[in-house]
């Protein structure tokens, strides 16, 4: 206790705070959405940002050999921790809550335990999990997956930008040392469990709920699908755009059309889903029949014996129809995440504790996701009233993200004082 009449130190940013501050960080001015990428000028300042947090709540700050963040409240070294958190970074024009979310909710609960004087017996950890995203080296949840060790040093050191900066490159110049970059066993013992809350990425809380108590602003996660990104390569000839007939030209473009195509179809008959959301066209010209097109697909299933299907139908719709364009056809699998039960008996406790919410499976990644080979994971959904992710028009409402904070503060509590 402070001596009588000594000055009280200032309270730590609330959580309406905390959200106004990171706001702006790494916003577009045209689209509205976000480009907050790995180890560029937005993600240092979303990092300074974090370890601001830290300090105003005077929590011990380390950034691990994969360059995420922890701040700790307790002794870390001691073990059986409880951590929580998510990550700062954003997809291309992503929205604001994806990530963030968990972020700033996560100090937001430690402060609310605080005000309930609650005595944890266990060390409290807040994470923010580096470049989980994916959106400049391609591969999503790199720093969780190298301190998993689900991800290989040759691998890491491979990936590489749209401008041939590789990772290791972009750690240096943000000031990181990428030479000390690898699985984490040691820290991965730390931790007893961890509960990442997070926006919903559908609308199920919105529509669900019984008639009488109505849809529910916070749930539970049962399982992630199995998911993965291939990149199809189609190689055909370039030439002039104005001059080449029609039947003369090996058009990749035509292949990977009718390859997107397929992807729409070949999901829809198996209850999956396919998207191809990124392209890259050489030569690049409008005057030009391309040369090069490379494309980029993301599919998730609900079991991985129906997703493996539907990429084999996929490819092969491809290689078909590059058979009768002329064009070559060339699939690598980049990255690949099976399905993810999260602990059962941790789940069903933490969905009574919050009054029987409901329990949710999702195809999106998390960080969650990749460490709960290792240790013990939950995941808290915060209600999103249009379902939109990915997007500007991402949203949640300022009562349900309290609601979520007070069900995350409900969750340390029963975690940490055992």
């Amino acid at each position: 206790m402070p001596a009588p009449g000594a000055p009280r130190s200032p309270e730590p940013p609330s959580f309406q705070e905390m959200w106004r501050e990171l706001e702006p960080v790494g916003r577009h001015p045209e689209s509205g959405g976000y480009r907050r990428y790995a180890w560029t000028a937005a993600d240092a300042d979303c990092r300074a940002w974090f370890r601001a947090q830290a300090a105003a709540r005077g929590l011990a700050y380390e950034v691990d050999r994969n360059g995420n963040q922890w701040a700790w409240q307790g002794d870390p070294a001691a073990g059986d921790a409880v951590v929580t958190g998510s990550h700062l970074d954003s997809v291309p024009d992503g929205g604001a809550f994806d990530g963030p979310l968990g972020v700033v909710s996560a100090f937001a609960a430690l402060d609310v335990l605080r005000s309930r004087g609650v005595r944890t017996t266990r060390p409290l950890g807040v994470v923010n999990f580096g470049d989980e995203e994916g959106a400049r080296f391609g591969l999503a949840c790199a720093g969780s997956r190298l301190t998993a060790g689900q991800l290989t040093l040759e691998r890491a050191h491979a990936l590489r930008d749209a401008d041939g900066v590789s990772l290791p490159q972009a750690m240096e110049h943000a000031g990181y040392d990428p030479g000390a970059i690898g699985p984490d066993p040691e820290r991965l013992g730390r931790i007893g469990v961890f509960v990442e809350l997070h926006v919903e990425q559908g609308r199920a809380l919105a529509a669900g709920g019984d008639s009488a108590a109505g849809p529910h602003p916070v749930g539970v996660a049962s399982a992630i699908w199995p998911h993965g990104r291939w990149r199809f390569d189609f190689h055909g000839e370039a030439n002039h755009a104005g001059t080449t007939r029609l039947e003369d030209r090996r058009d990749p473009m035509l292949t990977y059309a009718t390859t997107v195509l397929a992807a729409r179809k070949k999901a829809r008959l198996a209850g999956a889903l396919a998207t191809f959301g990124k392209v890259a066209v050489e030569p690049n010209g409008v005057n030009a029949v391309p040369g090069l097109v490379r494309g980029w697909l993301d599919s998730r299933a609900a079991d991985e014996e129906t997703l493996a299907a539907v990429v084999a139908e996929i490819e092969k719709a491809a290689a078909e129809r590059g058979r009768r364009d002329g064009v070559e056809v060339s699939v690598r699998r980049e990255s690949f995440t099976p399905v993810v039960e999260f602990a059962h008996g941790l789940r069903d406790r933490l969905a009574a504790l919050l009054g029987g919410v409901p329990v949710l499976p999702t195809g999106a990644g998390h960080d969650a996701g990749v460490l709960s080979a290792a240790v013990p994971t939950a995941m808290l959904y915060v209600r999103n009233p249009t379902g939109v992710s990915h997007s500007p028009a991402e949203h949640a409402r300022e009562d349900d993200c309290v609601a979520g904070v007070l069900a995350l503060a409900d969750v340390l509590e029963e975690l940490a004082c055992p």
